[in-house]
């Protein structure tokens, strides 16, 4: 009886420690800028780590053209290469954190949370 509840004390102090941890991962994401291009760099769009976009600049040129449905094509092009960068760069954060950590299945779950909006 008295072994079950040392493995809950060790289990809830790595919870403990993972919310610490995710904390500051959320925090660094927050941080850390992603670029996503389209069209020759004539859009740019960035990102964070959280997913969130925080910059768009489009080049005077295509203005100029007069292309609407270009320039909406190449800023969502550019959205969502600059997203997908942000989910790489927070599976990545995540990954180093669950590295040493020896919790069944938490891996995974820490990938499926980073992969929302990645679904078809």
């Amino acid at each position: 009886m008295f072994k079950g509840l040392g493995n809950l004390a060790s289990m809830l102090k790595n919870v403990q420690q993972i919310q610490g941890q995710m904390e500051q991962i959320k925090e660094q994401l927050r941080q850390k800028r992603v670029e996503g291009s389209a069209g020759g760099g004539m859009v740019t769009v960035e990102a964070n780590g959280q997913q969130e976009v925080v910059n768009c600049r489009i080049a005077a040129e295509l203005f100029d053209k007069g292309d609407r449905e270009m320039i909406e094509d190449l800023v969502v092009a550019a959205t969502n290469q600059a997203l997908e960068g942000a989910r790489k760069a927070a599976q990545e954060e995540m990954g180093k954190t669950v590295e040493g950590l020896q919790i069944p299945g938490l891996s995974d779950a820490l990938n499926q949370f980073t992969s929302l909006g990645n679904e078809p």
